[in-house]
């Protein structure tokens, strides 16, 4: 059976080392966040996910959920007693505003805690986080009395959360949507339609599930222009709080599905359902793209776990498992044959997984620390660059980090050879789980497409300039050090080839659009190459600062910094051939007529 250990050294490593986030102990979360707090807070949490969520993983997996004749959802065997010691503890309220209950900790600390319960069991996490998304649109877009009414109980966990959006025939193109609302003369609205794919949609869990659902009020435009975002609880809460008669939401059907069969994933029916307008009318999908933000986050996350986990159950594998003999002389003499660790194309999987998982983790850290700074900093220039960076790096997190996610959840799978194939060793279901990130919450293309023709021009391209800018000036401050010479020419490389992509696109992009579309996929994994190669450099500075600091006889940091080398021959090289293919431009694409496939 696989098991989970929780990395809480690199935790340690990238919190205290690399991000500093001493640093930012005089601001708002922080202040109440020492580094050994956090230290406790995750250790805790780690106890848990080893010891409560990950040994029902595989129980998921196999029993996944069950619908009722009555329309109700059964979660797989010891998911409700762990989701009760999960809302015991007060794990769902890690980061949330402490004026409805939450411990206020920074978004960073969460992150790590996310991490941990997406490698430990990513169909159990799936719950809890789709109600944090659903209490991030609430907290920025309701009213105070719809703050009062929801907020407190979906940080508590008491209540869970949904987003619906996509319907039979409408996924990506929301515009074409047909849930329809219909306004009551007490301000409510009346809800009624189909949508699908909705991700803990119904469940045993909790005493109530509050659907935030996008609709189409009647008049309202056509497209885009014409979606409203509504609250729309599974039962009515009465004016003191209390739950009141069930509300007009029904599971329909739950999808069968490739992975994740511990989350309910149900189609869900509204019909004359009572609905509460958040925000604006006309306005959903701003408000939706609050829930969507947090959530793209939470999946480029996911990606990571599962690369973590298979990553972890491999090398436990690979240690032990006895075949053939190494290349250049036994190693295990006394023994029938040597461990597989010791061939290098076992080592190239491991390694290719292990240097991602680490630039990967030091990725989304360094991301979420700019998320709290745009709530916790004074400066107003720190905020307005910390906005222009969770937008610019947002697609490219969801996407890179799960396209290689499920790349190596399959190569850890490739390790144990045709006992990777079977399911008594559980690795196929990491690459089963890992599958979906890379298609829900905006599918990876459509997050290529939104990088370069969204983000990479907003505000006349200030955000990818000021990250060229950031880099720039990381390679003159460190380039006359020279243990660190391989990691800052290497920095140096990726980063002329990161710019020059992005001019080409600047100027190609815009007099041909299928220009920026044949490379959008090659210019996004160009830039989370060139982003993993500036977080090598910084973990590669840091390293070296400890070892110098007295550390120099922990192991610890002379195996990051053979793995950051490793990051560097092996991997940094993609850039070179992401550039070279999207400079072909749209033409080798769309050479053939749509009759010729």
């Amino acid at each position: 059976m696989p098991s989970y250990k929780a990395p809480l050294r690199e935790y340690q490593f990238l919190l205290k080392d690399v991000l500093e986030i001493e640093r930012y102990s005089n601001l708002s979360g922080f202040s109440d966040a020492p580094i050994d707090v956090i230290d406790q807070v995750l250790q805790e949490g780690a106890k848990f996910c080893e010891n409560v969520l990950a040994p029902l993983n595989k129980v998921g997996d196999e029993h996944g959920c069950v619908r009722n004749a009555d329309g109700s959802v059964t979660t797989p065997p010891g998911f409700k007693d762990a989701y009760k010691q999960f809302v015991d503890a007060g794990w769902p309220s890690l980061s949330s505003d402490p004026a409805y209950g939450g411990q206020g900790l920074p978004h960073i600390v969460a992150l790590a805690w996310n991490e941990m319960v997406a490698s430990a069991n990513m169909a159990f996490g799936m719950y809890p986080g789709l109600s944090h998304g659903a209490y991030e649109a609430i907290h920025q877009h309701g009213s105070d009395a719809q703050k009062q009414m929801y907020l407190p109980k979906l940080v508590t966990g008491e209540w869970t959360g949904t987003m619906n959006l996509t319907e039979p025939h409408c996924g990506t193109d929301l515009g074409m949507l047909r849930t329809k609302a219909i306004p009551q003369a007490d301000g409510s609205y009346r809800i009624s339609g189909q949508k699908i794919f909705i991700s803990a949609g119904e469940h045993d869990l909790a005493s109530n599930i509050i659907h935030l659902v996008l609709a189409r009020i009647e008049g309202a435009p056509q497209g885009t222009k014409g979606i409203s975002l509504f609250i729309v609880p599974k039962f009515l809460v009465n004016a003191d709080g209390s739950l009141g008669a069930r509300n007009g939401v029904v599971c329909g059907k739950i999808e069968e599905k490739m992975g994740i069969h511990g989350n309910s994933t149900c189609v869900l029916n509204y019909d004359d359902a009572v609905g509460y307008l958040i925000g604006q009318e006309n306005k959903g999908l701003h408000a939706m793209f609050t829930m969507m933000n947090v959530a793209r986050l939470g999946v480029g996350l996911q990606g990571l776990s599962q690369s973590e986990v298979a990553y972890q159950n491999a090398v436990a594998y690979a240690k032990d498992r006895l075949q053939g003999r190494s290349i250049t002389g036994a190693k295990n003499p006394n023994g029938p044959a040597d461990p597989i660790i010791v061939h290098p194309d076992i080592r190239r999987m491991l390694m290719d997984a292990k240097a991602f998982n680490e630039g990967a983790r030091a990725f989304t850290f360094w991301t979420a620390l700019y998320g709290d700074l745009i709530h916790a900093s004074p400066d107003e220039k720190v905020r307005e660059k910390a906005e222009d960076y969770m937008g610019l790096m947002t697609p490219v997190l969801k996407s890179y980090l799960t396209d290689k996610g499920y790349a190596n959840a399959t190569n850890c799978q490739q390790v144990y050879g045709g006992h990777g194939y079977i399911e008594e060793w559980g690795m196929s279901q990491f690459v089963r789980d890992a599958r979906i990130t890379m298609i829900y919450e905006g599918a990876n293309g459509i997050q290529a497409l939104d990088l370069v023709g969204r983000k990479l021009g907003a505000n006349g391209g200030r955000a990818i300039f000021a990250f060229l800018k950031e880099i720039d000036e990381f390679i003159e401050a460190n380039e006359a050090d020279d243990q660190l010479k391989d990691f800052v020419d290497g920095l140096r490389g990726a980063k002329q080839q990161l710019q020059e992509g992005a001019m080409w696109l600047m100027q190609n992009g815009m007099t041909n659009f299928d220009n920026a579309g044949a490379a959008s996929h090659d210019f996004l994994n160009l830039f989370g190459v060139t982003a993993l190669s500036y977080m090598w450099a910084l973990q590669a500075k840091a390293a070296f600062a400890a070892k110098h600091n007295g550390a120099a006889t922990d192991p610890y940091y002379d195996t990051k910094l053979a793995t950051g080398r490793y990051f560097l021959a092996r991997v940094l090289p993609e850039t070179g051939a992401h550039l070279a293919k999207l400079k072909s431009g749209a033409a080798p694409v769309m050479a053939l007529a749509a009759e010729a496939f």
